[in-house]
């Protein structure tokens, strides 16, 4: 799922093409990606775009009006952008929408075979409002904020990070690197986080997040960002299993839930000890290794 750092990308790249410009059609081509029906879609053919946001990890065109179109990329939707005045055909199988402006196309994709993108057309700023989740922006919140939206709920800090009520924009990918960063279990509960602890991982949140901002920016240039995807060469733990941590050269560990699964480093984030993995922890209940040391020897050749 696009994460912060790739939607103010997206976002960045539509302000400097789109503001100011008409939408001139909408097209849409899959039936379930339209979540709304009053105002109708037509009503925003045509209108001006005055500005680009995101609420939460949706992509908002506000239109002249006081209309506002809100895209959801959810896990598998991208945004493609066409150059040029010729209306961009809507891809077979994975195009969902094209949105016509008269310098060129953005276009709507979605891989796979679930369709969980989502489109709406609003009018005012109470139906917008009604759409945010209400989790503090990461960039801009201070500690005393961060603290707060940390011990509304006890959770693990890995969920509160990803619960867009918390906090906005962050998911799997970047939870992974900000809590490699801060040097805490993805697991530790948020009512048992320190003051120190809280304090490092605010900071490591405003310091991975603008990382990568910069990094991607840097890494695109003034090319539409077309590829983006959660996990990078880059990156310290997300998506490296088994692979050495920049940091100790302890291999990267995961838990796997679900879809998803969380990678972290023992040494560095939970004092050696492994964390269960659902899956494999339940078929080898007491035989689960507990430590580096016995996973270790659990991998060694026998004698």
């Amino acid at each position: 799922m696009p994460e912060l750092p790739d939607l103010i990308l997206y976002r960045d790249h539509l302000a400097r093409r789109v503001t100011g410009e008409r939408l001139q059609r909408v097209a849409v081509a899959s039936p379930n990606l339209l979540k709304t029906f009053d105002p109708p879609l037509a009503a925003a053919e045509g209108a001006r775009v005055e500005s680009i946001g995101l609420v939460g990890k949706r992509i908002a065109f506000d239109l002249q009006g006081d209309l506002h179109l809100l895209l959801h990329l959810m896990i598998a939707g991208r945004l493609r952008w066409k150059e040029g005045a010729a209306a961009a055909p809507i891809p077979r199988r994975v195009g969902l929408a094209a949105f016509r402006f008269a310098a060129g196309t953005l276009i709507l994709t979605e891989q796979g075979a679930k369709r969980r993108a989502a489109l709406h057309l609003l009018r005012g700023a109470p139906a917008l409002r009604a759409l945010d989740r209400g989790g503090i922006d990461m960039l801009a919140a201070g500690e005393p904020a961060f603290r707060r939206a940390l011990l509304a709920e006890n959770h693990t800090v890995k969920r509160a990070l990803t619960d867009p009520r918390l906090c906005s924009g962050i998911g799997n990918a970047y939870s992974d690197e900000i809590l490699h960063d801060a040097r805490l279990s993805p697991l530790k509960w948020t009512s048992r986080l320190t003051e120190q602890e809280t304090s490092r991982l605010h900071q490591a949140a405003r310091r991975v997040l603008t990382l990568w901002i910069e990094r991607l920016r840097e890494q695109g240039g003034d090319r539409f960002p077309e590829r983006v995807t959660a996990f990078r060469p880059e990156m310290a733990v997300h998506g490296k299993f088994g692979q050495p941590c920049p940091r100790c050269a302890t291999p990267v560990q995961r838990i796997v839930y679900a879809d998803n699964e969380c990678n972290y480093c023992p040494a560095c984030q939970t004092g050696g000890k492994l964390l269960a993995d659902r899956a494999l922890s339940r078929l080898l209940k007491g035989d689960w290794p507990r430590s580096l040391q016995e996973l270790d020897e659990l991998r060694a050749p026998r004698q």
